[in-house]
């Protein structure tokens, strides 16, 4: 039996037949300063991980990134992670896993495949490296790509193929996407050691007081499909400004109480998550609104918002 199969071997899974869909804490008789001073208290008890956030005000991707921003920022939001996780090995995203190791934290990295060969073997080739040289701890080959629909499935697993071959086999290899991606592509599912699951209740529509429920069933879901794997939610958040969608309503309260249940069942039930995101990032209006911008714990200014 290879490492990457004994290390994600499941003793005490979650028995995903019988769930558990409880929500979370009631805040019907809280304050918002109550919900504040809980919130300060849960991000200062620590959690897993953060998706790091790259890009400053006016900066976006395609820009070259400094060694000395991307310092900057892990020396914020280092005191409150056991993990990392990045999207990119190139235009300065590479310095990510190599200077969070200098903080003692772990790292997931992800190689951003697209449309573009070029740009794709780019990406590879600095995973690869970054793997070689001990930056990572886990690999993720790809985010979204099925869901774009970028790729095909061979080309992907083409991908996922190569890495495998050229890391070590210590290191878990995933592919991150949407929770229900795994159950419509078994062929990627099986290629995983590990499954890296994107769960938004947001993004469905979900009401705030149900929407811990609501990302439980993604997790179970993942699980189900992963027959046995390990699960780690790789982007779960709630935004503090912008448009509503369907019953998913933004506001700082509301993105408050998601981070304290998500952080709480996080802690309690053991499950691995990357909550989304560390800052604001102006660029993301474009590509999904005004509420794109507005999902870091931290603002845009690198303040922390609540």
């Amino acid at each position: 039996m290879s490492f990457r199969k004994d290390y994600f071997e499941y003793t005490e899974a979650i028995d995903y037949t019988n769930p558990d869909y409880s929500n979370g804490l009631d805040f019907t008789e809280k304050s918002e300063k109550q919900i504040n001073a809980l919130f300060s208290e849960v991000l200062e008890s620590g959690m897993h991980g953060l998706c790091f956030s790259l890009y400053e005000d006016g900066q976006k991707p395609g820009d070259i990134i400094s060694e000395q921003q991307v310092r900057r920022r892990m020396q914020i939001i280092a005191p409150h992670i056991k993990w990392i996780r990045s999207f990119s090995c190139t235009e300065g995203n590479e310095f990510i896993p190599k200077i969070a190791k200098e903080f003692g934290i772990k790292t997931l990295v992800g190689a951003w495949l697209g449309n573009d060969d070029e740009v794709n073997q780019k990406e590879i080739a600095g995973l690869i490296a970054l793997a070689n040289q001990g930056f990572v701890d886990i690999a993720a080959v790809g985010n979204e790509v099925m869901y774009r629909k970028d790729l095909s499935e061979d080309e992907l697993l083409d991908f996922i193929a190569k890495v495998k071959l050229e890391i070590p086999s210590t290191i878990p290899v995933g592919y991150v996407d949407a929770y229900y991606e795994f159950t419509i592509k078994p062929r990627i599912t099986e290629a995983c050691d590990v499954i890296l699951t994107n769960c938004y209740p947001y993004w469905e529509g979900s009401e705030i007081d149900y929407s811990l429920a609501h990302m439980k069933s993604m997790y179970y879901q993942a699980m189900e499909a992963g027959k046995g794997k390990k699960v780690i939610i790789t982007e779960t958040g709630w935004p503090s400004h912008g448009e509503s969608f369907k019953e998913s309503h933004p506001s700082e309260v509301n993105a408050m109480k998601y981070f304290i249940n998500s952080q709480l069942w996080s802690k309690e039930s053991n499950i691995d998550v990357f909550y989304f995101s560390s800052f604001d990032e102006s660029w993301k209006i474009g590509p999904e609104g005004e509420v794109g911008a507005h999902w870091g714990i931290w603002d845009k200014n690198e303040q922390l918002k609540f």
